[in-house]
């Protein structure tokens, strides 16, 4: 699996970004975790946040991989952002399709990971991507002080 990171050239003093591209395969959701706990250790940010936003990342990449309708060979974008005293972890994809909660019977196996992202994330949403095609789901959390 090849992930590289890109320097990002911060918009303000406060914040910080890193990036990274993976392949759209379901061992991606496991490496997005592992890179984004090693950047939170490298940025000194621990305690609850840190599992949180593990979990809201892995929901954000199975979604990505699982229902963006793309090409094979496509790769999504991780991009994890501090700023504000809020920590931002998107993902991008090729696919203009927007994402949407919907409620699971209970029977159903999956299709409760945006339900989850919506609980858990003080803020959520989705936008086009600024320099490419395709679009950028992303979810915020709120910095320990």
């Amino acid at each position: 699996m090849s992930a590289h990171t890109a320097p990002a050239q911060p918009a303000r003093p406060d914040m910080r970004e890193a990036q990274w591209q993976l392949p759209r395969d379901p061992r991606s959701a496991g490496h997005a975790r592992a890179l984004l706990r090693l950047q939170l250790i490298e940025w000194k940010i621990t305690g609850e946040v840190t599992d949180t936003a593990e979990l809201l990342l892995s929901e954000l990449v199975t979604n990505s991989i699982r229902h963006a309708r793309t090409p094979p060979g496509r790769e999504i974008g991780l991009r994890f952002a501090t700023y504000d005293r809020r920590l931002r972890v998107e993902v991008a994809d090729a696919s203009d399709r927007r994402p949407r909660p919907r409620e699971a019977a209970l029977e159903d196996e999956g299709g409760r990971g945006l339900t989850l992202v919506q609980a858990l994330a003080e803020r959520w949403g989705c936008c086009p991507r600024p320099h490419g095609i395709g679009k950028a789901t992303w979810a915020e959390l709120s910095l320990p002080r």
